[in-house]
């Protein structure tokens, strides 16, 4: 059954009452966590359209938390689906190995990991006590969100230019994490600069 293609009509037939919470469309809002198909999805942007003739539906765009592919699937007004068994949980990340990333929760000490699939562009920006928020789909950790900015120590980038703090030229800089930012000519080795995590980009220097 796949409705993502066009109408969402089909998709009320797969919703089961006794397994997950059920809502319908007029509760639909930003940011709330569904369930289609067996797969959990979130709901990025949505409106509510009345047509002159007609029925009234609902335009929406959901993102996939376990794949993050974009959908944009219409609902008439009173389709219900089910609401995503989720849970999100502070957690420290704690060290990589092997191309798993793991994490502890400090209230109970218990720890999870995560590939670097499921982390995404999270992983230009993690280091070791860093706190972060892992999402949980039925007990499973599919995937973290890492706060809007992070500090991170430079270990590699070219000397700086003293006083060249306003021409706007940038070099490259790798960081702690290894990830490469772009930073102002004055920058050097080994300080520690603010990144802004939802761009990628340099905000500041924090310490020298």
């Amino acid at each position: 059954m796949n409705f993502l293609a066009g109408d969402a009509s089909a998709m009320r037939q797969g919703v089961t009452d006794k397994m997950a919470d059920v809502i319908d469309t007029s509760e639909f809002r930003n940011g709330l966590k569904i369930e289609i198909d067996n797969e959990p999805f979130e709901i990025v942007y949505f409106q509510h359209v009345k047509p002159g003739k007609g029925s009234a539906f609902v335009r929406t765009k959901i993102r996939s938390l376990l794949s993050g592919r974009l959908q944009e699937p219409t609902f008439r007004s009173g389709d219900k689906v089910n609401k995503a068994e989720v849970e999100e949980r502070e957690m420290q990340f704690l060290y990589e190995q092997t191309g798993e990333y793991h994490f502890m929760d400090i209230k109970d000490y218990n720890q999870t990991y995560l590939s670097k699939t499921n982390l995404g562009e999270a992983v230009n920006y993690l280091k070791e006590n860093l706190m972060v928020h892992i999402l949980f789909y039925k007990g499973e950790a599919i995937g973290v969100t890492v706060p809007n900015s992070v500090d991170l120590k430079i270990i590699k980038c070219d000397p700086g230019m003293k006083g060249d703090t306003v021409n706007g030229a940038l070099k490259p800089a790798t960081l702690e994490s290894g990830y490469v930012v772009s930073v102002p000519l004055f920058i050097n080795e080994g300080e520690i600069i603010r990144v802004d995590t939802r761009t990628g980009e340099y905000l500041t220097r924090v310490s020298a």
